[in-house]
């Protein structure tokens, strides 16, 4: 069982991140880095193009490894869990480039990481998406390929949110795309406040979702940026 991590407000911590260091090729992306995502919490990570965002969130899915520091979810240390595991634990992951297979049907895209579970089922997280994301239903059969910028992020959007029953983490969702596409992903973001799920939001700017956030953390240069 878990140990029940508490933050601020009282409620549960569900992803941890303490003092995380991260190298690419000998370079250190992340620099000591903290932060908390409560239980039903909506946290941006914001910082400028090169900050660490993206190395964050990878570092989160298992992409990358810490040389120091630990990410755990709830309560569990993310090290010992293989990349492949993460996604069964609950954590959707939209990348910013999307990260669709381009033959593959937008169907079959958000069922990718459901087929490798042992847990969800097809159906049932098909009918969720279909829920939040109604127009995606009139396009399943339509290969990746064929979509415009803005519908790739819907169906990566849709993608996490098939597998992504507890976190969800959403690298630039709004980045590339035409205004009209921008507020509809605002739309379906802002309607998982309602529910149970976490999100953490990593933009270059909060335009786009200010009104979304509960709480703000601001990344620079991999380390959190003190006042």
């Amino acid at each position: 069982m878990s140990p029940v991590r508490r933050i601020e407000g009282g409620h549960m911590t569900l992803l941890k991140i303490d003092d995380i260091h991260v190298s690419i090729a000998s370079v250190e992306v992340l620099r000591g880095l903290s932060l908390q995502v409560g239980a039903g919490d909506m946290v941006g990570l914001v910082g400028r193009n090169g900050a660490g965002k993206t190395s964050l969130m990878r570092s989160v899915m298992g992409h990358l490894s810490a040389a120091r520091g630990t990410i755990s979810f709830d309560g569990a240390d993310l090290s010992r869990v293989p990349r492949h595991g993460r996604a069964a634990l609950g954590i959707g992951y939209m990348p910013e480039d999307r990260g669709l297979v381009p033959d593959l049907t937008v169907e079959e895209n958000i069922l990718v990481p459901v087929w490798v579970s042992k847990t969800l089922k097809a159906q049932d997280r098909l009918g969720l998406v279909y829920q939040v994301l109604p127009e995606l239903k009139e396009m399943r059969d339509r290969r990746a390929m064929l979509l415009s910028g803005g519908q790739q992020k819907l169906v990566a959007l849709a993608r996490a949110l098939a597998v992504g029953t507890r976190l969800l983490l959403l690298d630039e969702p709004f980045e590339g795309v035409a205004p009209a596409l921008s507020q509809r992903l605002a739309e379906v973001i802002a309607g998982l406040r309602s529910t149970t799920l976490s999100v953490l939001i990593a933009q270059s700017d909060l335009n786009h979702s200010r009104a979304l956030i509960q709480r703000e953390v601001v990344i620079e240069r991999g380390a959190n940026l003190t006042p």
